[in-house]
């Protein structure tokens, strides 16, 4: 989608007049906004999405988008990159997420250790949980694009040679 149209499905759902009272500018601005940027007969100007948007590629810089999400009550996870999956992620993509888990264990134990948690280690434990959240999100996507089916089945001939085996050790 592409921002003006966002913004002229918002603007159909919150009163253009409204906001453009509240921001100090025209409502013909505020409807600009909504308009494609090189439209032949459009009208339209750079809205503040693409102005962000375009900041953020210039700098790349991810506090810009995190800042955006908390001031809007949530936060930011970066998606991870898609790559095709081997059949031996599933076990290290899961010991991933444990061990991320544990490490931001691990930085909550040390930070309440002197029964309180200064400004750094407040920060440490964020890093940890952004971390673990990447990493989860990750593993979640790979499971819902099903990445995970190129897991083998065991051949007949793996099947015995493992059997074989634990019968030796009985």
């Amino acid at each position: 989608m592409q921002s003006h149209e966002l913004l002229r499905e918002v603007f159909q759902k919150s009163s253009a007049k409204q906001v453009a009272a509240e921001l100090g500018l025209s409502l013909s601005m505020i409807y600009k906004w909504a308009e494609p940027p090189e439209a032949p007969m459009g009208s339209g100007t750079t809205n503040p999405l693409d102005r962000i948007d375009a900041l953020q590629r210039c700098t790349a810089d991810p506090r810009i988008v995190q800042w955006i999400c908390q001031r809007a009550g949530g936060f930011f996870i970066k998606n991870p990159k898609s790559h095709h999956v081997q059949p031996d992620f599933l076990i290290p993509a899961t010991n991933q997420i444990i061990q991320e888990f544990a490490d931001l264990l691990a930085v909550i134990a040390n930070a309440v250790a002197d029964n309180q948690i200064s400004h750094d280690e407040a920060k440490a434990i964020r890093v940890r949980w952004e971390e673990l959240k990447s990493v989860t999100e990750g593993f979640v996507q790979c499971c819902e694009e099903g990445n995970f089916r190129t897991l083998k089945k065991p051949s007949t001939a793996e099947t015995n040679e493992a059997s074989g085996k634990s019968a030796a050790r009985k």
